[in-house]
C-alpha cells in the first residue's frame, strides 16, 4: 500500500462545502490552539472555524473529514527549493517536486531561478507558471533572477517579472559580487515591493572549497570554506539595505558570525530577514567523515559552534524561517569523490519531522516551530498564505507530531534521493495536506501503522 496522492482541480466549486472535523486547531499567528476543533471550508476559502460550528446537523451536501485528533495547521511553506524545471528534468520535475511537497505536509513553495536557462525572463516565468498549473500538486511560486544570465552584470527587467507574479530575486546558487549593482537591486526592489534574496558568499574567501573550513576538513584533506565568506557578504549587504531601505533576505544562513549580523540589524530596524534549513541544525561537518557526498552543500555544513547558534537565532526569532533549499541531485552526480560531487540535498519530505525535532528536544515550542513553517516565511515573499482565518485560502496540513517513523531515501517521492538522514528515525508527520480545499496527499492507516 502506497500513500495517496490526488492532483488538485483547481476548478472547486464555489459552493461545495467540506467540514474537517475533531482536529487540534493551531495557528501559529494568532496563538489559537484548540482541541475538539473544526474548520468548514466553502469553495477553495476558509468559511469558518472553532469547536462545535453547527448547533443542529452538519448542512446536507457536506463532505465530513475526520481528522482523528490529529494537529491542524495552516499549509507549510517551503520559501527555498530547486524543481530543476527547465533543463534538469532528470534530476526532478515541478510536478515531482510538488509531490514530494505534498508528501511532506509543504502547501506553498518558492522555486529558486537558476535552472538552465535561468528564469530571468518574463517567458520563462511564465513557463514556469504554466507547468506548475498543470502538473503541481502545491501552490509554486517563483523568485526571478537579479541578474541576466546570473552572471552578476546586468539587472533583470525587474518591474515586468514582479508584474508576472516573481515573488522576489535571488541569483541563489551564485552571489551578486558587484556591490553596485547589488545596491540597484535593492533600491529597485524596495520600489516593486518585493525581497531581494541572497546566496551569502565571498568567491574569493571560498574559492575551491568544498566543505566546512576547520578541523575536520584538514583531517579528510579538502579545502574548507571559511565562515568569513557569508559573514563578510552579510554584513555588506546589510550595509546596502541600510542604505537603500530595500528588503534583504539572507537563504540558508548557517554561521555565527552572520546570524549575529542579522540580529545586529534586526535591532536598528532594518528590513532584514534569514532562514535556516534543518540540516544546519541538526548536523555538522562530521557527517563528512565518512565521506557520504550526501552530506556536502553549500553553504556547507559548520561546526557544532555555529549548528548551536543557528538554533539559538531561531529560538530568539533573529532566523525568521525554515526552509529546506531543496536540492535533487541524481546519483551520478553525488556517487564521486567529495571535492568532485554536487552540492545539496532534498529535503521536502523530512523538513516537517526535523523541524519538529526542536520541540521534541526542548528547544523550542510547537507553535514557535510551526510559525517559521508558515506565517513567517509568508510574510517574507508576501504571499497570502500560513494563517487559518476566515476567507483565507484552504491550505491546510494535518500532523501527527508524534508518529514515529524511519526515513528512507527509496521511499520518497522526489525523483532523487540524495538526502543525508537515511535510516534516521524521527518523530512526527503529515498524514493529510490539504491545497484550496482539496486533499492532495493522505498518509493511508496501514503505513501509519507500519512507520508506528
Amino acid at each position: 500500500m502506497t500513500a495517496l496522492f490526488s492532483l488538485p482541480t483547481r476548478q472547486r466549486a464555489a459552493d461545495k462545502k467540506t467540514l474537517y472535523t475533531n482536529v487540534r486547531l493551531l495557528d501559529p499567528e494568532s496563538g489559537l490552539d484548540q482541541a475538539g476543533g473544526e474548520v468548514l471550508v466553502i469553495g477553495n476559502r476558509v468559511a469558518d472555524f472553532g469547536a462545535n460550528l453547527f448547533d443542529a446537523d452538519v448542512p446536507p451536501g457536506t463532505e465530513i473529514i475526520d481528522c482523528g485528533g490529529h494537529l491542524l495547521t495552516p499549509g507549510l511553506l517551503d520559501i527555498q527549493v530547486h524543481f530543476r524545471e527547465p533543463g534538469q528534468e532528470y534530476k526532478e520535475t515541478i510536478a515531482t517536486g510538488s509531490m514530494s511537497a505534498a508528501a511532506g505536509g509543504v502547501t506553498t513553495v518558492a522555486c529558486m531561478p537558476n535552472t538552465r536557462p535561468p528564469v530571468d525572463n518574463v517567458a520563462l516565468l511564465d513557463f514556469v507558471h504554466k507547468r506548475a498549473a498543470e502538473t503541481a500538486y502545491v501552490n509554486v511560486r517563483s523568485y526571478a533572477c537579479i541578474t541576466k544570465a546570473m552572471q552578476g552584470k546586468e539587472l533583470t527587467e525587474m518591474g515586468l517579472l514582479v508584474e508576472s507574479g516573481a515573488v522576489g530575486f535571488t541569483d541563489d546558487g551564485l552571489p551578486v559580487m558587484n556591490a553596485g549593482v547589488m545596491r540597484h537591486a535593492l533600491a529597485y526592489a524596495r520600489e516593486l515591493g518585493v525581497p531581494v534574496a541572497q546566496h551569502a558568499e565571498d568567491l574569493h574567501l571560498s574559492a575551491g572549497g568544498c566543505m566546512n573550513e576547520g578541523p575536520v576538513a584538514t583531517r579528510l584533506g579538502l579545502k574548507g570554506i571559511p565562515n568569513a565568506a557569508e559573514a563578510a557578504m552579510v554584513e555588506r549587504d546589510i550595509l546596502l539595505a541600510e542604505l537603500t531601505g530595500g528588503q534583504y533576505h539572507v537563504l540558508h544562513i548557517s554561521t555565527a558570525e552572520a546570524i549575529d549580523a542579522v540580529r545586529r540589524a534586526k535591532k536598528r530596524g532594518l528590513r532584514v530577514t534569514c532562514e535556516a534549513a534543518p540540516h544546519h541544525f541538526m548536523l555538522t561537518d562530521e557527517a563528512l567523515l565518512e565521506y557520504r557526498t550526501f552530506s556536502k552543500m553549500n553553504p556547507p555544513l559548520r561546526s557544532a559552534r555555529d549548528r548551536d547558534a543557528v538554533i539559538r537565532g531561531l529560538q530568539d526569532g533573529t532566523i525568521d524561517a525554515i526552509a529546506t533549499d531543496h536540492a535533487p541531485h541524481d546519483t551520478e552526480s553525488k556517487r564521486v569523490p567529495v571535492a568532485s560531487a554536487a552540492f545539496g540535498i532534498v529535503g521536502l519530505e523530512t523538513v516537517l519531522p526535523l523541524s519538529l525535532a526542536l520541540y521534541h528536544d526542548g528547544h523550542m515550542s510547537l507553535r514557535d516551530v510551526l510559525a517559521a513553517l508558515t506565517y513567517k516565511p509568508a510574510d517574507i515573499i508576501h504571499v497570502e498564505a500560513g494563517r487559518i482565518k476566515k476567507g483565507a485560502p484552504a491550505d491546510f496540513t494535518i500532523i501527527d507530531p508524534d508518529l514515529k517513523w524511519t526515513i528512507r531515501n527509496d521511499d520518497l517521492s522526489s525523483k532523487s534521493k540524495n538526502s543525508p538522514f537515511e535510516g534516521r528515525e524521527v518523530k512526527g508527520r503529515a498524514v493529510r495536506t490539504v491545497v484550496g480545499g482539496e486533499t492532495v496527499y493522505m498518509l493511508e492507516e496501514k503505513k501509519r501503522r507500519k512507520a508506528a
